[in-house]
């Protein structure tokens, strides 16, 4: 099971979101597309939409934006190294900053004691309960 790289072949765009292991099921992929968090360069796509070799994909999911450059195709799902050849994942890395501190324990203190864990809710800004 190799990917198919001739430019002349084209697939639909919700079962090559789901080959190149962009979402774990086709119906994700479907809904994905219903919902409006998939373009082909720059256009809203219906699932019935076919993709090229050479098309940008924008993914919109949990969150974050994933661009994707379709190279190959494959007519199955495969293990992530095919996955992987069949896109060029041109998403720009996250802003550092944008990330917050998580705070950590230390690898062998144990379970966090009550008082530790309202220590660590503070610095996470969630707020007490019950007091």
């Amino acid at each position: 099971m190799s990917p198919d790289f001739s430019p002349e072949r084209s697939q639909r765009v919700d079962l090559w979101l789901w080959t190149a292991r962009i979402f774990k099921t086709r119906s994700a992929a479907t809904t994905a597309c219903r919902g409006g968090h998939v373009h082909v360069d720059g256009q809203r796509v219906k699932a019935a939409q076919k993709v090229r070799i050479g098309d940008t994909i924008r993914v919109r999911k949990a969150g974050f934006e994933q661009i994707l450059v379709v190279r190959g195709f494959t007519d199955r799902r495969g293990p992530a190294t095919l996955a992987q050849q069949l896109y060029d994942d041109r998403t720009p890395a996250p802003d550092p900053a944008l990330r917050g501190f998580t705070p950590r324990r230390d690898k062998g203190l144990g379970r966090p004691t009550k008082k530790d864990r309202r220590e660590l809710d503070r610095l996470r800004g969630y707020r007490s309960s019950g007091q």
